[in-house]
């Protein structure tokens, strides 16, 4: 799913990451710690491109992204959900339009019963014509994980996706995330809360990626 072959990557004369090793299986769940600074929303977009290794080779279902051209790139991060922790969102359309939009880009339609089945898994079938500045956060990051899901992707990078939320708020998210994995995608969550690690460990078998010293690797079962 995805791969990291002898990665580093550098930024304003600096090196944040060197020698990263490691790869991600599809199907699996894994979460992403590390202190704020140390790179984990960089790491995310390494991971889909977003961002280019300065060093090595970072390879994206089973294709090494920097040999794939712009369209090919853009039809690959189709298969990707990013979920933001600041999600941002057009606050003049309504939820149910703003969940559409990355199919509206590919010129593609929703089809109205799939829309209102995931809006109804996410907790939002009443508020599909309420604006975005009328939903809570807890309400917004589920907006965000219904528009990252339109597209059916294949893997899910979210990125402090309960830094805002309260604890029953994280618990209802990670619970779509789990879900999510349950019907075989791929999740990576970058995360400073080792209780939501921990809540995740009691219903899949979620493993620890640790940003430390410029390295990635896995954690151990201390988590």
């Amino acid at each position: 799913m995805i791969a990291f072959d002898n990665v580093a990557y550098s930024y304003g004369g600096g090196e944040l990451f060197s020698a990263i090793n490691l790869s991600l299986q599809p199907g699996s769940f894994h979460f992403l710690t590390g202190p704020s600074g140390a790179g984990k929303s960089t790491f995310l977009k390494l991971c889909h491109g977003e961002l280019f290794a300065t060093e090595g080779t970072v390879t994206l279902f089973d294709r090494d992204i920097r040999s794939v051209n712009r369209d090919g790139l853009a039809r690959m991060r189709r298969r990707v959900g990013v979920v933001q922790q600041d999600c941002q969102f057009l606050d003049h359309l309504p939820v149910a339009t703003n969940v559409t939009l990355p199919l509206s880009v590919t010129g593609r339609e929703a089809d109205p019963q799939d829309l209102a089945d995931l809006l109804h898994w996410v907790g939002l079938t009443r508020h599909a014509s309420a604006f975005p500045p009328e939903l809570s956060g807890g309400e917004r990051q589920r907006a965000a994980v219904a528009r990252a899901v339109i597209m059916s992707p294949d893997l899910m990078l979210a990125d402090e996706p309960t830094g805002n939320l309260d604890w029953e708020m994280s618990l209802r998210l990670l619970t779509l995330l789990v879900e999510l994995n349950r019907m075989g995608k791929t999740i990576l969550i970058a995360t400073h809360d080792l209780n939501l690690i921990r809540a995740a460990k009691t219903q899949v078998p979620a493993r620890v990626l640790r940003i430390k010293g410029g390295r990635v690797e896995l954690a151990g079962a201390e988590l």
